[in-house]
């Protein structure tokens, strides 16, 4: 068909001549509502961020001269971040006089690497940036496998709860 006489029935029918493709030969156009068009696409593009998952940095401050306990309750924490789909940044802050003792910071967090290794994964080793020493850890499962996981302790727990105590006699029967 001639451009002269698409535009003319686009015209009659109160739409737009949108090209399509114009390297095509010969060029494709259809007519549309362009108007209409744009906000079907922009109404797609908000459905479609809706459903992306933002991805959070969650930031975990541990010390050279950290004790058992606290370092048990950080990496806790570590794993709660983990579980919930976030990704971990391990920092070690050094000051005055600790900087000569990096060896230190740098096996506090190769310990932590090795202790959250089974629900992670390392995005960044232990590297020193000023007076700085951190890594940055990633869960290691989608969050389909972690929603499966969850349902499924769900389920053993509530089995587990509904069946008979071994431990408690049988009812007698009066």
């Amino acid at each position: 068909m001639a451009p002269y006489d698409a535009i003319k029935k686009a015209r009659e029918k109160n739409l737009d001549l949108v090209e399509i493709s114009p390297t095509a030969q010969p060029p494709v156009c259809r007519i549309m509502d362009y108007g209409k068009y744009l906000y079907q696409q922009e109404k797609k593009e908000r459905e479609a961020k809706k459903h992306q998952k933002t991805i959070t940095v969650k930031e975990v401050k541990f010390r050279i001269n950290v004790d058992d306990h606290d370092y048990e309750t950080k990496k806790n924490h570590v794993l709660r971040f983990l579980d919930e789909g976030d990704k971990v940044k391990a920092t070690i802050f050094f000051r005055g006089r600790e900087m000569t003792r990096t060896g230190l910071g740098r096996q506090i967090l190769e310990r932590l690497i090795k202790d959250v290794e089974s629900q992670s994964i390392v995005e960044f080793r232990p590297r020193q940036e000023g007076n700085t020493l951190h890594a940055i850890l990633a869960p290691k499962k989608s969050d389909k496998e972690r929603e499966k996981e969850r349902q499924r302790e769900e389920k053993q727990k509530a089995a587990a709860q509904s069946a008979p105590n071994p431990g408690t006699p049988p009812a007698q029967a009066s």
